[in-house]
């Protein structure tokens, strides 16, 4: 890595930090620059707008998902106890995001969401498939399920779990959200030997 490439990365570094505790809207460019102790003018150097910094960040978030997952799959004994760590994992990251994170993205910089789905197929599809083929290979998930839908609905189960108008904070716990979507739905795809896996290790979510 060149230095100009640690330069962005301090900064995509910085900017996620400050947009995780205090959402996207509410951070300035101002701000960012105020956090790293350099000038404005010197991220807009590197990010010619905020839309453009925000995207830097968001792929760089999807890159270390990507890998995260990858790694979790190559180390855990079985897909279950792979999705089961996922879960986790993505529990606790979004734990320490602010709220306002997923409507800010939506209401303020839908381009940047175009933007990613335009570069590079969404990493939570990609995902899924390799954990389908992975459960079927290991005689847990069963042959006859169509990959390419079913990994969609892993992907729709996330966005089912995050949507605080079906499931508002102050009368679902996250973790009960997960637990009880995630299980059944894993149940329904399980030969008898995923069951029993699931059976083992659900209370683990």
């Amino acid at each position: 890595m060149n230095q100009m490439e640690e330069y962005d990365e301090r900064i995509i570094s910085g900017a996620a930090e400050l947009f995780r505790v205090y959402g996207i809207k509410a951070v300035t460019m101002d701000s960012i620059a105020a956090h790293l102790g350099i000038s404005k003018r010197s991220i807009y150097e590197r990010f010619i707008d905020k839309d453009t910094l925000l995207y830097a960040v968001m792929d760089a978030m999807i890159a270390k998902q990507r890998e995260m997952i990858e790694k979790i799959l190559e180390s855990s004994p079985d897909v279950i106890s792979a999705v089961i760590c996922i879960v986790r994992m993505g529990r606790d990251h979004a734990a320490t995001m602010n709220p306002l994170i997923g409507s800010d993205l939506k209401k303020y910089h839908s381009n940047v969401l175009k933007r990613l789905s335009e570069k590079c197929e969404n990493p939570d599809y990609e995902a899924a498939r390799k954990i389908l083929e992975k459960g079927i290979s290991q005689g847990i998930f069963r042959e006859n399920i169509n990959v390419e839908i079913v990994g969609r609905a892993f992907k729709g189960i996330s966005t089912m779990a995050g949507n605080e108008e079906l499931f508002p904070r102050e009368l679902f716990l996250r973790q009960d959200i997960m637990r009880n979507l995630m299980v059944n739905f894993m149940r329904g795809i399980s030969t008898e030997k995923g069951m029993q896996l699931i059976d083992s290790l659900e209370n683990e979510i």
